[in-house]
């Protein structure tokens, strides 16, 4: 067996990885404040509220005064179907607690139910989480910043065509659209 001082050291403290940058990191910021007053269901472990408590630390803490922040455009309908069906989408716009009883097949087939309930302002959330993801990949894309940090993304378990794992609208398709960063 070979000794570990054989190898080279990973990056030493200084150097590589971990060497002091020149220049700050440029990092844009998403955050919408109706994210917080969106709940899938009581008891169910998703809880928008706590991105609200989040933003709430940052302003707090002073951390603010070293981001860009922005309140993305929500996602249209079209921008969803960038990815997902027209059809899957659709039934996301319509459903509501009111009237789910009369998409009973539809929630079943899109997967619709516990995990990812439906719950009052779905569409609305959806566009919110989605719209901070693709506004934050488009600054990436065009080098506007470094760091895009979206809170309310990151719910990339959503399949074409079904909700899965809390995750109605997928947003690893962020980087597929196309979206002009000096808009927000």
């Amino acid at each position: 067996m070979e000794k570990a001082s054989q190898y080279a050291p990973l990056d030493a403290p200084g150097a590589g990885v971990n060497a002091a940058s020149s220049q700050p990191k440029k990092v844009a910021y998403f955050y919408d404040s109706d994210v917080g007053n969106y709940a899938y269901n009581a008891g169910h472990p998703m809880k928008p509220h706590r991105i609200r408590m989040a933003h709430s630390l940052i302003m707090n803490y002073g951390l603010y005064k070293k981001l860009e922040i922005y309140r993305a455009k929500p996602a249209s309908k079209y921008e969803m179907t960038q990815f997902h069906t027209d059809e899957y989408v659709d039934f996301l716009q319509r459903v509501t607690p009111d009237n789910m009883d009369n998409f009973g097949k539809e929630q079943g087939k899109y997967n619709v139910g516990d995990d990812c309930p439906v719950f009052d302002g779905l569409f609305e959330f959806c566009g919110i989480s989605a719209g901070g993801s693709m506004e934050g990949a488009a600054r990436l894309n065009r080098n506007k910043c470094d760091v895009a940090v979206n809170w309310a993304g990151g719910l990339h378990h959503a399949k074409k065509s079904e909700a899965s794992g809390f995750c109605y609208i997928n947003g690893q398709f962020a980087p597929c659209t196309s979206r002009d960063p000096t808009a927000s």
